[in-house]
């Protein structure tokens, strides 16, 4: 993830949305949206269970209704919240009463989605969607839709509750809040490349000022929201509906989960499908660097497809030039959008980011170009703001101080000013449009306050075969670390879609198929297996 508050670049739900491409015709735009949003966030929606109680679930139809317009037809919506010990480590789960968060817990909110077809159940799907910091509950909904409109088969719902959770400090469960809007907007507006040494300066401040107002507001408990406390979490989740091993479907940052889940309770492992893979065992550094030459590929494959689709591609014949271009012109001289907001080079930056997610995008992004070109802004806010959770009233939701709080929470490298400014030298003649960004964006953790708690990278010795799903095309979790995660694990069993964009299932029959036996039969796909494209 990206930017100074983030490691790398965000993982925010783009799946979700591509999966849902024609609900959202149908149903988005005539509100004037063109991709989903997250839901209003509201707390408090009753008590939750004590830890290790059975939680009270309740009818919450009103979450598709805020998210979709409608639930899917067929579906029940139940949901719930769980208290999990803040520390796994300390007071509830060893009786130490040393340690921050030792005694006191943290909210989890799930969503159980049932189809009124379900026969033979065999037990509940869990799913999350990634980020670190994109909601749970949001991706059930979106699933619970059907393959009609790119969610779940039938074959799926009919066998399994569709259960989300939005992760501790995300959305709904106790969300972390610490980044002001107006810090938000200067980050995501910020040049992607800050050359000059006062302008790399001016980013370095702009982190410090955050990491500050974020120290100064949680403290010692900023560790707390790491991945392997989100893990363990997940146990809770595992039990509180009532299986008693856990069958789940993790999306890029969430195959990182479900990998840190398999090494803590391997006996407790039914069916793990990571999609999108995340390798544990990359550095800040390597990390940053592999998403450069990621989102380089992908944009290299999207000026292939500009090139040889001139009629549906304004910006054809060289994409590249042309977005390259409307990113120098928005540094000099960025147009302004009817609220008044001008498109400065970050912005446009974001608008190419957001738009690599999925295949589909791309032609959003051509026209968002070619619209720029002629002073209008208007389509590269709507990508950019997508990406962000930037919302009409420009308000964010808390998907980046989620994203940030459990990146840093999770990092153990932190390079110097001097390190990553050389980084920013070096990739930019490597990785020209994205590497810059990538390099700078690591100020981030640097300026973070404190303490780190790393998650497990080991084998997870026990457990049954796990799937781990790549798209060669994949620009945020670049194909080549989809082999390492299954090779780390040690019982991964690697699925290849010769797709683009970020994440395969259930996008197309070779894939879905695959998943859909594992899931249901526990078949693990035959080893090698390649999905076409199309």
């Amino acid at each position: 993830m990206e930017g100074w508050h983030v490691i790398r670049f965000s993982d925010r739900p783009r799946r979700a949305w591509a999966a849902l491409a024609g609900l959202v015709a149908v149903v988005l735009l005539s509100t004037g949206c063109t991709l989903p949003v997250i839901a209003p966030r509201t707390e408090g929606q009753g008590a939750a269970a004590a830890p290790g109680a059975a939680p009270t679930w309740r009818a919450c139809p009103e979450v598709p209704d805020e998210l979709v317009g409608r639930g899917a037809a067929g579906m029940r919506y139940e949901c719930a919240r769980i208290a999990v010990p803040r520390n796994w480590g300390a007071g509830a789960t060893t009786g130490a009463t040393a340690g921050p968060g030792a005694g006191e817990t943290f909210e989890i909110a799930l969503i159980r989605i049932r189809s009124n077809r379900q026969h033979d159940r065999i037990g509940s799907l869990v799913v999350n969607p990634g980020g670190p910091g994109a909601s749970g509950v949001d991706t059930a909904v979106y699933l619970s839709f059907g393959s009609g409109f790119g969610g779940l088969p039938a074959a799926v719902t009919d066998r399994f509750d569709i259960v989300g959770f939005d992760p501790r400090g995300v959305a709904r469960s106790s969300p972390v809040k610490c980044i002001s809007d107006g810090d938000l907007d200067a980050s995501f507006g910020y040049d992607p490349d800050p050359e000059s040494q006062a302008s790399f300066d001016g980013f370095v401040d702009l982190n410090r000022r955050v990491g500050q107002r974020c120290g100064a507001k949680y403290g010692d408990q900023l560790p707390l929201y790491g991945t392997e406390q989100a893990a363990r979490d997940m146990d809770a989740v595992r039990a509180a509906v009532g299986d008693d091993k856990l069958t789940y479907l993790g999306y890029s940052y969430g195959t990182l989960l479900g990998a840190t889940y398999a090494q803590l309770y391997p006996q407790r492992v039914r069916a793990l499908v990571l999609d999108g893979a995340v390798d544990p065992r990359q550095q800040l550094i390597a990390g940053s660097e592999s998403q450069a030459k990621g989102f380089e590929r992908a944009f290299d494959n999207f000026s292939r497809w500009c090139a040889a689709n001139a009629g549906r591609c304004p910006i054809a014949p060289d994409a590249r030039g042309a977005v390259t271009s409307a990113i120098d012109k928005a540094r000099v001289s960025p147009a302004r959008g009817r609220d008044g907001r001008e498109a400065t080079s970050g912005w446009v930056f974001y608008a190419v980011i957001s738009s690599l997610y999925t295949e589909t995008g791309w032609q959003e992004l051509a026209r968002a170009i070619d619209a720029l070109q002629g002073g209008d802004p208007t389509g590269v806010f709507t990508l950019a703001d997508a990406y962000a959770g930037r919302e009409e009233d420009g308000h964010y939701t808390n998907l980046f101080d989620a994203n940030m709080a459990v990146n840093c929470a999770d990092e153990t490298e932190k390079p110097t000013r001097e390190r990553i400014r050389q980084l920013q030298s070096q990739w930019r003649t490597t990785y020209p449009l994205f590497g810059p960004a990538l390099a700078v964006g690591m100020l981030g953790c640097v300026e973070w306050p404190g303490g780190r708690d790393p998650y497990p990278t080991g084998r997870a010795v026990g457990a049954p075969p796990i799937v781990v799903v790549g798209t060669t095309g994949d620009p945020a979790t670049p194909y080549e670390q989809t082999a390492a995660l299954a090779s780390m694990l040690g019982v991964g069993r690697v699925l290849t879609w010769e797709g683009e964009g970020h994440t395969a299932y259930p996008q197309t029959a070779c894939v879905t198929e695959a998943v859909d036996a594992y899931l249901i039969s526990l078949t693990v796909p035959r080893a090698g297996l390649r999905c076409p494209a199309r």
